[in-house]
């Protein structure tokens, strides 16, 4: 191969560019009772109510913006009282309509939806919720009276090696997914939900993406990330029920004293900044040693088509053909004791720093039932030892409790506030 570019540049990426090989779906159509995110008779648009949150195993939108907020208020009614508001307002956007357009407006008041949406079609726009770790508990203090039911698996995630996290870009009491295939219709879901939230939360940081890092749906191509390779090909798609709800889904049994979020699941989020201009500037040979997969098709190095399996015992003249550090191979469920989880991640480029390189990367986005055994061991084994560490940094990171879905009639987080 060369000269590697590790050698010139040493190592100074962190984490985990695609996680390769991991994912899980259970997406169906729509039925009677069936799941949020289930399409409607008009594909444009995706089920708000059902058994778990729109947007997780629905098939992967084009774009996103996500939003994580701070709760400002001390009162427990106001709280519950701004998830009651959300929750009218996500059914509403979900299916086209306007904010509030149920209701009288009078004209010398403010509209009650800020119109960039008016005439657009829903555009298969999700909205997924969750709660973090400081929203039960924070400073020691119980902010809300449901510091008992904080599952035991919501902490802060630890810092993995070669983290460079900011913290302005980091934590949240609150996070909103909002996933469209038109990003004016995602962008319009954050902005509305973030006005009904003035006096009880205020935006901590958010995020814009596009062009999704993942396939959730078996009709869906795999798509390329920014360094120009398909990403995600392993995922396990949503048809795959029995994975999801292995892998996915929170079970009661898993934490009896935060049963609540039973039908939920756990969010991981990571900002993770590539470093494009080195990595143009190497070599096709090392590029694809980095990933263990060849650019044009996807193929594993070890041979076949995109969709084979990788043979990791497979040598060539000089060694294994997918080389020990390769991302593929460290991203495996077999080097991972078989463990999965749900992708949803987008491309992003937030124009440049100060030394004009792209400010571009990925926002990581996966599903797990349990990020204690689902995601930690594995992104601390890729953050010590993948290849692609040299070409990334982490500079983001949240988890959250995503509720199960919300039946008609109830609001979001019910589950938990009664």
């Amino acid at each position: 191969m060369g000269l590697s570019r590790r050698q010139v540049f040493g190592a100074t990426g962190a984490g985990a560019l695609g996680l390769a090989g991991a994912g899980v779906g259970g997406w169906a159509v729509a039925r009677d009772g069936g799941d949020a995110g289930a399409v409607t008779s008009d594909r444009a648009r995706f089920a708000f109510h059902g058994r778990h949150q729109a947007g997780i195993v629905t098939p992967a939108q084009d774009r996103l913006h996500f939003a994580a907020f701070d709760v400002t208020t001390s009162s427990r009614d106001d709280l519950v009282g701004l998830l009651r508001t959300w929750t009218a307002a996500a059914e509403e956007m979900t299916r086209g309509a306007e904010v509030g357009g149920g209701s009288p407006q009078p004209y010398d008041a403010p509209p009650t939806d800020t119109g960039e949406a008016l005439g657009l079609p829903p555009s298969g726009l999700t909205l997924t919720f969750g709660f973090g770790p400081t929203l039960f508990t924070k400073d020691g203090r119980d902010r809300f009276g449901i510091a008992d039911a904080q599952p035991a698996s919501l902490r802060e995630l630890p810092h993995f090696p070669a983290d460079a996290l900011r913290p302005e870009r980091s934590g949240g009491d609150l996070c909103v997914q909002a996933c469209a295939d038109d990003p004016q219709v995602a962008v319009h879901a954050i902005r509305n939900l973030s006005r009904l939230a003035f006096g009880t939360a205020a935006l901590r940081w958010s995020q814009l993406g596009f062009g999704r890092t993942s396939s959730t749906t078996r009709s869906q191509a795999t798509p390329r990330n920014l360094f120009g390779f398909k990403d995600g090909t392993a995922n396990i798609k949503a048809e795959d029920t029995a994975e999801t709800d292995r892998f996915v889904w929170v079970r009661p049994e898993d934490d009896p004293a935060a049963d609540w979020l039973a039908g939920g699941s756990y969010l991981v989020a990571r900002r993770i900044n590539m470093r494009i201009e080195q990595w143009d500037s190497t070599s096709l040979a090392e590029q694809e040693a980095v990933v263990g997969r060849d650019r044009t098709e996807g193929a594993p190095l070890s041979g076949g088509t995109e969709r084979s399996d990788p043979d990791f015992s497979r040598q060539g003249s000089s060694g294994p053909l997918i080389p020990v550090d390769a991302h593929v191979r460290l991203a495996h469920p077999a080097q991972n004791r078989g463990v999965q989880l749900l992708r949803r991640g987008y491309n992003f480029t937030d124009g440049n720093d100060d030394l004009g390189r792209l400010d571009a990367g990925l926002f990581f986005i996966a599903f797990v039932r349990d990020p204690v055994t689902g995601y930690v061991p594995m992104q601390n084994r890729l953050s010590k030892s993948d290849a692609m560490m040299e070409y990334l940094q982490h500079t983001g990171s949240a988890l959250f409790a995503v509720p199960p879905g919300v039946r008609p009639g109830h609001y979001l987080g019910q589950t938990l506030f009664g």
